[in-house]
């Protein structure tokens, strides 16, 4: 199985006005979103699944994804949120796994500093918080499908937006 970990898309700025969880792209952000999510329907990359974070920027991350063909479905995680648990997420990945069938390519659209742990988890077992994941970058990760992901996966990919553009 191959996952994906992309980070959302450059936000508004921080303002004592807007809550974090309603933060929407930024005109930069969409713009370099769209780029991205273009370069990635031309290198052929589809996914069975996208799965966001609720927060609105990775939320709009996630519908230009599926707007340049990337997926036809595309869920809601809370397990994706700033504050979420990568064992709530592994407990979903397995019941997904389990009802799923075929090759299988999953997008997770989210957050800083969690998909860059999370990656560290799977390929080494615990997080040692040397990846960073620049907005809108990616993070590609092969998972075994025989045995538990955590720290027996394989990075195959980690590139910063402007590789892509």
């Amino acid at each position: 199985m191959e996952l994906y970990l992309i980070r959302h898309g450059i936000a508004v700025n921080r303002d004592s006005d807007i809550l974090d969880e309603e933060r929407m792209l930024s005109l930069e952000g969409r713009q370099k979103t769209q780029k991205v999510a273009k370069r990635l329907e031309e290198l052929g990359l589809r996914f069975n699944l996208i799965l966001t974070s609720p927060l609105v920027r990775s939320h709009q991350t996630a519908e230009i994804l599926q707007s340049y063909g990337l997926s036809r479905q595309l869920e809601v995680a809370n397990a994706l949120a700033p504050c979420g648990d990568i064992q709530d997420w592994l407990d979903w990945l397995e019941q997904w796994q389990q009802a799923a069938s075929g090759s299988l390519v999953l997008a997770l659209v989210g957050h800083q500093p969690n998909l860059s742990q999370w990656a560290e988890i799977l390929v080494w077992g615990e997080a040692r918080n040397v990846i960073s994941l620049k907005k809108a970058g990616i993070i590609g990760l092969k998972l075994p499908e025989t045995e538990s992901p955590v720290g027996t996966s394989q990075l195959f990919w980690l590139t910063q937006p402007k590789f892509l553009l």
